[in-house]
């Protein structure tokens, strides 16, 4: 599943600091919440925090204990039915539909649970530090903060349903808007060379999931990649030109789930009156014209792009853009939840805030083979039907962020915090 060729330091202490820190954030996401809200579960493609914090507690447990702690035993034998989320080698598995449904064991139950693992997984790491092992405690650390940033999208997808727009935080959230003579960099081009060049991960690399490699060369041709991602001002203009009316902009696909859906804004937006608002995870707040459309499926984007007589980029190009750029901007751990407007002329915004739909279809790259096992099934089997993101997201831990990441969705999925940036040939 992963890659961990080269670490910097594997000492018990280090390794344990890191997962107990880790494994605290989860809580400390949970906290707010009451324990109704984490029996939430609002639609199939979601799940509840409860879910969340017991299967990437089940995770630790399979994948770690199970194999590295002779005659283990687990306290709570039943969970591998109940949190097992998709891996066939592992047995079967309560359906993902229905996980709203396990009102019992209760959130306590849940909590004792995770204690009981974390125990476990540190006394293991006083007596082994194997890179094996290492490697394993590794996935599970970034498991985990993929499961943060699903708790924190899912919860919102459950309180937009609630008629009172609940907040779900109440976090430093107040998005100052940029000044009235501010310009969008949406349609401000970088031209980018043709030439070969390598792509994915390199060998000596700490952590990466194996999606990410091998390490292999392709062709770009010349392109311009957009200096700023499309605002919510920008999206707007889209939405008074007609563009969610006008099948010629869409994809055929697309066109039937805009249709059947009702689509006609992004997911999140609601107006009132004649004044635009969106509703985050501080609860329903005025639509922040400056800052990047967010909730938006591919076939929006796609959409979108065409109006403006441009294309989405492919994760290639995103991937040549991105790795001279530091990584840095508006991540979970900044407490915000909420796309912001890039106030410094110049940066172009490629990491945080919102993912970036790419044209590139999740496939495997040349060479690349799943590892073996039920952890292989983590990414390899999923290479089918959907499309690659870039850059992360407010909600996204920006330890886990590198210029190879990818994350992949499916074209009509719009709960995740998605947006784009323009490209065009030259």
């Amino acid at each position: 599943m992963i890659a961990t060729a080269h670490i910097v330091d594997n000492s018990a202490d280090t390794l344990i600091a890191r997962f107990h820190s880790r494994r605290q954030y989860s809580l400390a996401l949970a906290e707010p919440l009451t324990s109704e809200d984490m029996q939430l579960q609002s639609m199939p493609d979601a799940s509840p925090t409860k879910w969340h914090l017991a299967h990437t507690t089940w995770f630790f447990e399979q994948f770690i204990l199970l194999p590295f702690v002779e005659d283990y035993q687990s306290p709570q034998p039943q969970f591998n039915y109940l949190f097992n989320s998709y891996y066939e080698q592992k047995g079967e598995r309560y359906p993902r539909a229905q996980r709203g449904m396990i009102s019992r064991p209760g959130i306590e139950d849940v909590y004792a649970y995770r204690q009981q693992i974390d125990s476990a997984i540190e006394q293991l790491l006083t007596t082994n530090t194997s890179d094996e092992l290492v490697s394993l405690i590794e996935l599970g650390i970034n498991h985990e903060m993929q499961h943060q940033e699903l708790l924190l999208t899912d919860i919102l997808h459950a309180f937009s349903l609630n008629p009172l727009y609940p907040a779900a935080f109440n976090t430093k959230s107040g998005i100052t808007e940029l000044s009235a003579d501010h310009q969008s960099a949406s349609e401000q081009f970088i031209r980018f060379d043709a030439g070969l060049h390598q792509f994915g991960v390199a060998p000596q690399t700490d952590f990466y999931f194996d999606c990410e490699g091998p390490k292999h060369k392709a062709y770009v041709s010349q392109f311009a990649l957009a200096k700023g991602l499309v605002t919510n001002a920008d999206w707007l203009l889209f939405i008074e030109a007609g563009g969610y009316q006008n099948p010629v902009l869409w994809l055929a696909d697309g066109w039937a789930v805009a249709q059947q859906e009702g689509w006609q804004c992004p997911l999140y937006w609601r107006k009132q009156g004649d004044a635009w608002y969106q509703f985050t995870l501080n609860g329903l707040v005025p639509l922040a014209l400056n800052a990047p459309v967010s909730h938006i499926s591919y076939y929006e984007a796609d959409a979108y792009a065409q109006w403006k007589g441009c294309r989405l980029p492919t994760e290639y190009e995103w991937e040549l853009a991105a790795r001279e750029q530091a990584i840095s901007g508006n991540f979970s751990e900044k407490q915000i939840f909420s796309p912001m407007p890039c106030a410094e002329q110049g940066v172009m915004q490629l990491y945080g805030d919102v993912w970036e739909w790419t044209r590139s279809p999740y496939t495997p790259y040349p060479g690349y083979k799943a590892p073996e096992g039920a952890v292989g099934e983590y990414n390899g089997k999923f290479m089918s039907g959907q499309y690659v993101l870039r850059g992360g997201s407010c909600v996204t831990p920006i330890e886990q962020m590198r210029s190879t990441y990818r994350t992949f969705f499916y074209p009509h999925q719009r709960w995740q915090f998605m947006g784009l940036r323009l490209a065009k040939d030259c």
